[in-house]
């Protein structure tokens, strides 16, 4: 069994996610130690980019922090390469198509994988052309993770069908942040994705509380929660990983109790 699927293995799954380097690098090794010990089941971590797309302005503030703190990607796989000396939950980079080739897509996931990240998430990769980057994720064992949104419509199952490791549902239309009202859209998402593939579906996008939570792992494999965290470390800065911690087993706990 791959380490993701290792995520889903013991019931729904908590994801969250971090920008890597905000507020610093050290910081973003220790949150990951403690959100892995909190009960995080997968971590995602952002690479910074300048051009964040898909991204509400807690997250592109996140980002900016930590380029200005000099954050580049290679700092990024060494400080995952000093956390796998410590934590085996899987993680997973969410990036952006033009960091990757101007990286160089080859040597990105290369790097991947000697560094020990499991998968990648490219947002603004669309289905149609995710042959540029799949066959350097195929040889290097980096899975490349789908996303299916509102949007997706009659293309879900297409995408749903190729999918490998779980789903990104997203739950809503526009960028990522706290949302008061969630939809039911991404709850047809994954049943349509359930027909084709028997594959973990976890909703992210605008999930903030336990409520939120519990209510998506309703009918979702798991949660992911990516604005509401970083809105912590943004508000705490060096002293954020208590408070992150806290966050994670308060929203980890609503969503076990869920059956």
């Amino acid at each position: 069994m791959s380490n993701i699927k290792n995520a889903f293995a013991n019931g729904k799954a908590f994801i969250p996610f971090i920008t890597a380097g905000d507020p610093s690098p050290e910081i973003t090794g220790e949150l990951v130690l403690q959100m892995a010990e909190a009960g995080a089941d997968l971590i995602e971590l952002g690479i910074p980019f300048s051009d964040p797309v898909a991204e509400g302005e807690v997250i592109q503030a996140a980002n900016m922090r930590a380029l200005s703190g000099g954050v580049t990607a290679d700092k990024i796989f060494e400080l995952v390469k000093h956390i796998r000396d410590k934590c085996t939950v899987p993680i997973v980079f969410m990036t952006y198509a033009n960091p990757v080739f101007r990286y160089g897509a080859e040597k990105f996931l290369g790097n991947c994988r000697e560094a020990g990240v499991d998968g990648i998430i490219i947002p603004d990769l669309p289905y149609e052309e995710k042959e540029e980057i799949q066959p350097f994720c195929s040889k290097y064992g980096v899975t490349l993770i789908s996303m299916i949104s509102p949007a997706s419509g009659s293309r879900i199952k297409m995408i749903a069908k190729e999918a490998e490791g779980f789903i990104y549902c997203v739950s809503s239309m526009g960028v990522t942040g706290v949302r008061q009202h969630i939809g039911d859209e991404v709850k047809e998402m994954v049943k349509l994705v359930k027909t084709v593939n028997d594959i973990p579906c976890a909703v992210g996008f605008g999930v903030s509380t336990p409520g939120q939570a519990a209510k998506m792992a309703g009918y979702a494999d798991g949660v992911i929660v990516g604005s509401a965290i970083v809105r912590i470390i943004g508000e705490y800065g060096r002293e954020c990983v208590p408070h992150v911690a806290g966050y994670v087993r308060m929203m980890k706990s609503a969503i076990e109790k869920v059956k």
